[in-house]
């Protein structure tokens, strides 16, 4: 066995500034009545460091939706979000513990409530030619995975129409 010379810890060199293909934050959050605001302020400190401030609107609108349904249904005590920028859209992802039924008259009630709750989230996706939508969690431990894909360039329009 040779004791050679023990290579140094790697460093960071790159001190650039953040960029949208670089934004990508993950966050555990209480599932509490102020969480949903905790999220818009991370978010919107997100959206500006990584330069992509002209979607905020329907970001914000979007994360609020997606996490206080996620607090709503959860019922452990936290909620996670996913925020990434990836193929010019950003890609808003919650997870909650809300189990998945076996009954089927509960699953259709658990439905309906959801996209009741999801109602406003859905226009905002319509009005950005995004995707969103909700299904089991494909992560250890169940529960419920719900997302939204916005697209810059609508979503950056989406502030403007809506001033317009």
């Amino acid at each position: 066995m040779s004791l050679g010379v023990v290579p140094a810890c790697p460093v960071n060199t790159d001190r650039s500034a953040p960029t949208p293909d670089r934004l990508a934050y993950s966050l555990t959050l209480p599932a509490a009545l102020t969480t949903p605001a905790l999220a818009r302020a991370a978010t919107r400190a997100f959206l500006y460091a990584h330069d992509l401030d002209e979607m905020l609107d329907p970001a914000l609108q979007g994360v609020s939706e997606l996490v206080a349904t996620a607090c709503q249904f959860t019922y452990d005590a936290d909620v996670y979000v996913s925020l990434r920028y990836r193929d010019d859209a950003l890609r808003v992802t919650t997870y909650d513990h809300h189990p998945t039924h076996i009954n089927r008259h509960l699953v259709a009630a658990c439905d309906s409530r959801r996209r009741a709750a999801l109602r406003l989230l859905a226009c905002v996706a319509r009005a950005c030619g995004g995707d969103w939508g909700y299904g089991p969690s494909r992560e250890a431990g169940g529960g419920t995975r719900m997302w939204l894909v916005l697209p810059r360039h609508s979503g950056a329009a989406y502030g403007r129409k809506r001033s317009a």
